[in-house]
């Protein structure tokens, strides 16, 4: 996360210099931040928040969290005035101040971490004028959002280390042969020699993965097709609210697919939509699959969301974040990666 300055523009990497405070000091009292996971405050005057700036910022932070049946924002923006920004305010996970001053020179984006509390991240955008401060938002949506989401994810990675459920962690690696930490809170549900079910249920809410294996066989193993064909039948072995039922891929819409790179390693991911065949439950899923190549096997990690009450995307996005928490003994390289 911390690479971020270097992964940007030479316009955004230069360190802003400017009289305010936005890093005005750092966070040595071990005060913890505040907030809900990926809700934003952004700091800035009402005639930058409503004008150009503010409308680009809106648009990139509240594009919707893709695969969800219904709308939700990537973040949950909140708007500060300058003047407020103070005790509570000031401590929040996520801070994003903008600032337009005619005395600018360095038009630039610069960020820091824990500079009031732990685990924080603190975001200051600054330009000369509104138009040149939306203009450096628009350029540099993505990486916004990156770092963003970089922070809540270091977030999960971090109490899933510290607080893990150990012998979960333990079936795992004795069934499957890699080392993962899981957060606290999830119980095993089922487990069979290549197929292992946990979850973490909540009174009107469920979030869960299950992980399966089964044998590689070229490229051909890791298309579309057949991630679809192997997730439908291992997740038959989740059972629905009635007898018959079980879990299955909704068919009317084709999964997202796309390869990734996670720590090293060549991953598949796919994001759709999970419905019960023989009752009325479904939800969104997201599953990784990448080649364990010490035994020459597909490997994946399922994650999903039942949340007909709730919002989904705090409850799908920690999931997300499992894979992080996966490793695998060192290995030959992965057949993926020359297919």
């Amino acid at each position: 996360m911390r690479r971020f300055l270097q992964m940007l523009s030479v316009a955004l990497v230069a360190v802003v210099t400017i009289g305010c405070d936005a890093f005005h000091r750092l966070a040595g009292d071990g005060q913890t931040s505040q907030g809900a996971p990926y809700e934003v405050i952004v700091v800035c005057k009402n005639s930058v928040w409503e004008g150009s700036a503010g409308d680009t910022l809106r648009y990139i932070l509240q594009q919707p969290v893709p695969t969800i049946n219904q709308y939700e924002p990537l973040f949950d923006v909140l708007r500060v005035a300058p003047d407020n920004f103070k005790n509570l305010l000031e401590r929040h996970r996520n801070v994003l101040k903008l600032l337009v001053d005619a005395s600018v020179e360095n038009t630039g984006i610069g960020v820091q971490y824990n500079v009031t509390a732990q685990p924080q991240i603190v975001i200051l955008a600054q330009a000369p004028t509104e138009e040149a401060l939306a203009a450096l938002l628009a350029e540099n949506a993505e990486n916004l959002v990156q770092v963003l989401e970089s922070a809540e994810r270091d977030r999960t990675i971090e109490f899933g280390k510290k607080f893990g459920v150990a012998e979960l962690e333990k079936t795992i690696n004795e069934k499957f042969g890699v080392k993962m930490n899981v957060p606290k809170g999830y119980s095993l549900r089922n487990a069979t020699d290549d197929f292992l079910w946990a979850s973490y249920e909540f009174p009107t809410a469920s979030q869960g993965f299950f992980i399966y294996t089964y044998p590689y066989e070229g490229a051909r193993s890791l298309s579309l097709e057949s991630l679809t064909k192997a997730r439908n039948r291992f997740a038959a072995k989740i059972p629905g609210p009635s007898d018959g039922s079980y879990m299955t891929t909704l068919g009317e819409y084709e999964p997202d697919y796309r390869m990734i790179r996670i720590g090293g390693r060549l991953w598949v991911e796919m994001r759709g939509l999970w419905d019960v065949a023989n009752d009325f439950m479904g939800g969104p899923f997201v599953s990784f699959s990448t080649v364990d190549t010490a035994t020459n096997k597909v490997f994946t990690i399922d994650c999903y969301v039942y949340s007909p009450k709730l919002g989904k995307r705090n409850f799908l996005r920690p999931l997300e974040h499992l894979v992080h928490l996966i490793e695998f003994p060192a290995q030959k390289k992965n057949p993926v990666d020359s297919e």
